[in-house]
């Protein structure tokens, strides 16, 4: 049987992916979509259609509610990085994979190879120049040590660990896209409004600003890079890439089933 996993790093994200990959499940496949965030499953069990391959359940990447040895493939979509513990998510993906199973996740690069998001960044580092919000680059960039990364996951029982690096584009029909996208839609919001609640809409022009500076003020387009695991039986892959409209962990997939055979799937995100 062939199978597939989608991660739910974002909500919309992980629903878009939910139903790109749904038409690839085999008949006999069995899918779990889990989120520690019950409202976020529950929204994007909305924008799925009924089907009874599919399960949503909140879960804890750190301790997972599931048995020894169920799965065969293990997936994580740009959520390793926001692990409070990554060795003990890592220890659990591999409690719960069956001998021979798979272990797929991805990491953003760092956040100079992620030219957006670099962008703003330095845009609000000089509308704060005495705090700079910092979350992109701390966070969601900050684990893009191979050398750490290939670590983590040997001291939890993977081997032969693969790092591949890819680099994709990113793409938006206005520099604003991204300006909001970051600046409103993750959690560098709480931060721009800790310093100054009143400078969201103003830091978001200014990060907007600084896109159309570099890159036009019509549909804009830069660099996008991140890591990807993909691994079978004692085996950990990992490759880098993604963009905005296609994720990493799509394309990964894709390449994947066809080089084993899939039975029960689950797949997580923080």
């Amino acid at each position: 049987m062939e199978g597939k996993a989608k991660e739910l790093a974002g909500v919309v994200q992980g629903a878009l992916l939910t139903r790109a990959l749904t038409p690839k499940l085999s008949p006999g496949a069995s899918y779990i979509a889990t989120d520690l965030n019950q409202p976020m499953l529950d929204y994007a069990a909305s924008r799925q259609a009924p089907d009874s391959r599919i399960k949503w359940r909140q879960a804890d990447a750190l301790a997972l509610p599931f048995e020894n040895a169920a799965f065969d493939l293990v997936c994580c979509q740009f959520g390793a990085m926001f692990f409070p513990d990554r060795s003990s998510a890592y220890r659990e993906a591999k409690r719960v994979l069956k001998p021979g199973g798979h272990l797929l996740f991805n990491v953003w690069d760092r956040i100079e190879e992620n030219v957006f998001a670099d962008d703003v960044t330095n845009a609000l580092a000089k509308i704060f120049p005495n705090d700079p919000p910092r979350f992109l680059a701390r966070t969601p960039h900050g684990y893009h040590d191979t050398a750490l990364i290939r670590s983590e996951l040997e001291d939890a029982g993977f081997s032969r660990v693969v790092i591949e690096t890819r680099a994709e584009q990113s793409r938006a029909s206005s520099p604003r896209l991204p300006a909001v996208a970051y600046c409103q839609g993750t959690l560098l919001r709480n931060e721009i409004e800790a310093r100054n609640a009143g400078k969201l809409e103003a830091a978001t022009d200014y990060a907007a600003s600084a896109i159309a500076h570099r890159h036009g003020s019509g549909e804009v387009a830069a660099k996008i890079q991140a890591h990807c695991d993909r691994g079978c039986g004692l085996s950990v892959g990992i490759s880098r890439s993604g963009t905005s409209r296609h994720s990493a962990a799509t394309q990964q997939l894709r390449r994947f089933r066809s080089e084993a055979d899939m039975n029960r799937i689950y797949e997580y995100a923080p």
